[in-house]
């Protein structure tokens, strides 16, 4: 059984019905979510002038290796109607693969871990809620220590769910 990290989010239209419509695709068709964080809001990140979004960290057990894994995924896009208009636009949903086991993969289609995540608040906190204490396998430190290192400035919120 492999075991993934994802992050979801989305800033437009109902943002929290779209992560409930993106948990339950990832859990029909993915594998079973094992630990989600609380759900938070994030200012936007690259793009500014736009809403903010909704953002929440899983951790699912799945029997897809990682290319698999992240074709499902970005059908589930799709399917919710994610448009690829804009580099850091809006979007309804985004589903990232931040980490895959203690694997490391580097091609143009997916980069495990996600090259961004130690710069990126937004995605530290939730995960940091549901994983302090998995290490990242480049940076050799647990995700905890990557948190109080990050110098992401934007603001997240946790939301009680």
């Amino acid at each position: 059984m492999n075991k993934g990290y994802l992050l979801i989010g989305g800033n437009l239209g109902d943002r929290k019905l779209q992560l409930e419509k993106a948990r339950t695709l990832i859990e029909n068709e993915c594998g079973t979510i094992v630990r989600r964080s609380h759900l938070y809001e994030t200012a936007p990140w690259g793009n500014t002038d736009q809403p903010s979004f909704f953002n929440q960290a899983l951790m699912i057990n799945t029997s897809w290796p990682a290319f698999q894994l992240l074709g499902l995924l970005l059908q589930i896009e799709a399917r919710m109607g994610r448009q690829r208009t804009q580099k850091y636009g809006p979007r309804n949903i985004d589903i990232d693969m931040l980490l895959f086991n203690d694997e490391i993969i580097h091609t143009p289609a997916l980069e495990v871990p996600h090259p961004q995540l130690p710069y990126r608040r937004f995605a530290l906190e939730p995960l940091d809620e549901i994983a302090p204490d998995v290490i990242h396998p480049v940076r050799e430190k647990t995700i905890h220590r990557l948190l109080k290192e990050c110098n992401d400035p934007l603001s997240v919120w946790k939301l009680e769910n």
